[in-house]
């Protein structure tokens, strides 16, 4: 599903999302939700927002995805009221939080795609954490707390190369990658970075191939347009 938020000043019925926020509250059945979700988040308003953060707790993965794509989709409007309502009792609405932090990219989610790297239970949590962290948007910081920034990033994705599951591993070299692409050519941090991909790329033959090769492909793109 893809969504794109409106691009016109006007003020239209569906630029102010009352009623399909009543569709949500109001939705009887699982369909009816996932309909409504759907329709809440197409709208791109953030006035949306908090609605589509308490759907994220309600046990229902498809109004859950629709409502992580309408934030997503609202970007750094959203981040407010996911912070705001994170509910420490709640996994799934947190685990589905977390993903949705993760595909924002604002800096301010940094600290909860920290502590989700290091100790979600879920595989695909960790995944999306690690991910999330290689794509913070730096831009606009002063060179400091951009460095300090990627530090903390770097730092994180450091302490899962070892994770036990391939596929947080995996994200761990995505997010390595994507990391590298926002640090200065000359910055410090490069060569940990490296040591980390290399570390990945020489894993042990009984962890998985897809991991080596995906660190080895990473390392030869660097190489490539960093030498």
């Amino acid at each position: 599903m893809t969504i794109s938020p409106s691009t016109t000043g006007e003020t239209t019925d569906l630029q102010l999302p009352h009623e399909l926020i009543e569709r949500v509250q109001q939705a009887s059945t699982a369909l009816e939700l996932l309909q409504a979700t759907q329709a809440l988040a197409a709208a791109a308003h953030p006035a949306a927002a908090p609605c589509l953060v308490d759907v994220l707790g309600f046990n229902n993965p498809g109004a859950a995805v629709a409502a992580v794509d309408g934030l997503i989709a609202l970007g750094p409007q959203a981040v407010e009221p996911i912070l705001d309502n994170l509910d420490g009792y709640n996994y799934g609405a947190r685990a589905w939080a977390v993903r949705a932090l993760a595909g924002i990219g604002d800096v301010r989610g940094l600290e909860v795609l920290e502590d989700a790297l290091a100790q979600d239970i879920g595989p695909s949590v960790r995944r999306a954490a690690a991910r999330g962290l290689g794509q913070l948007q730096m831009q606009g910081l002063e060179e400091a707390p951009r460095t300090a920034l990627a530090e903390r990033c770097l730092r994180a994705l450091e302490a899962s190369c070892g994770d036990g599951e391939w596929v947080v591993r995996y994200a761990v070299v995505v997010g390595l990658e994507s990391l590298a692409a926002r640090l200065h050519p000359t910055s410090e941090l490069r060569p940990r970075l490296r040591q980390a991909l290399e570390g990945l790329r020489q894993s042990p033959p009984e962890a998985a191939a897809v991991v080596r090769l995906r660190a080895e492909q990473a390392l030869h793109r660097l190489e490539a347009r960093h030498g």
